[in-house]
């Protein structure tokens, strides 16, 4: 029944790209599939066959639950979160529309752009797939279309997406330093600056200080959910599992911190005078 149900669905979402893009669903990102199919033909049978017949629509395509396909979506979802973000906040600072999308741009990619270059991971995946460039760019231009800067909601749904962002990049970033052979330390170094470096340079472009320079509960969030990630695999725990609950905990952490105004200690040891 769910996979009939899921056919259905894949279906409709089949038609939908052939007339918004002129090409099916499977094809939109063929270059990307076709890199991490490549990739993992002799891991993961699921995507061998995909790669020989990407039209094939068959219930094992579309059930499939493998750990690449898992991250790549999950990174476009990130590149979404952190273009949203970066759009409502130059959105509230009265950015015009090429200066939005630039924002948008600098939030999704710049922190994995650092992270592949301090890692020596070549080429760049914005320039080998230009579909990352295609979703900030529509992302960007639907919200400014769409997104009252001045609605009570819009500071909570910057902190949303920003959270969101928070965690999958973290694990993704994570997951990337461990595929080039790093240790622990630097692996959850990669994950924090993989979303640490785009937010940065965000907000100083929108004359904000940077949220990892105030006493916010940020970067606390990325590296307790880093170090859960390499405790639960180093139990045994199965990946998909071990990716969920880190980029959970990360999330609820960073959501907890916001409800509740939670803030680092001051470790001055001087009290400061009155004003």
């Amino acid at each position: 029944m769910i996979s009939i149900i899921n056919i259905n669905c894949y279906t409709w979402l089949n038609t939908f790209c052939i007339t918004l893009f002129g090409q099916p669903f499977d094809m939109l990102f063929n270059a990307s599939l076709t890199v991490t199919a490549s990739a993992s033909a002799a891991t993961y049978p699921a995507v061998s066959k995909l790669a020989e017949n990407p039209l094939a629509l068959t219930p094992d395509f579309v059930t499939r639950f493998e750990p690449t396909s898992f991250m790549f979506w999950l990174e476009m979802f990130g590149i979404f979160a952190c273009s949203v973000s970066g759009t409502i906040l130059a959105k509230y600072k009265n950015f015009d529309v090429f200066g939005c999308i630039l924002v948008a741009m600098i939030a999704a990619i710049s922190g994995p752009t650092a992270r592949d270059i301090i890692l020596d991971r070549y080429p760049l995946f914005w320039i080998v797939n230009m579909n990352y460039l295609l979703i900030i760019t529509i992302t960007s231009v639907g919200f400014q279309m769409f997104c009252n800067p001045k609605a009570r909601h819009v500071d909570g749904l910057l902190k949303l997406f920003d959270g969101m962002a928070l965690a999958i990049f973290t694990l993704i970033g994570i997951q990337v330093a461990q595929e080039m052979g790093a240790n622990i330390p630097v692996c959850i170094l990669m994950g924090v600056l993989n979303i640490l470096f785009g937010t940065v340079i965000r907000d100083m472009l929108c004359n904000e200080i940077p949220l990892v320079l105030q006493q916010e509960i940020y970067v606390t969030a990325a590296i307790i959910g880093g170090v859960l990630y390499f405790v639960m695999e180093d139990m045994g725990i199965t990946p998909w599992i071990t990716q969920s609950c880190t980029m959970l905990t990360i999330f609820v952490i960073r959501m907890l911190a916001v409800h509740y105004h939670w803030r680092l200690p001051d470790l001055g040891l001087i009290k400061k005078p009155n004003m």
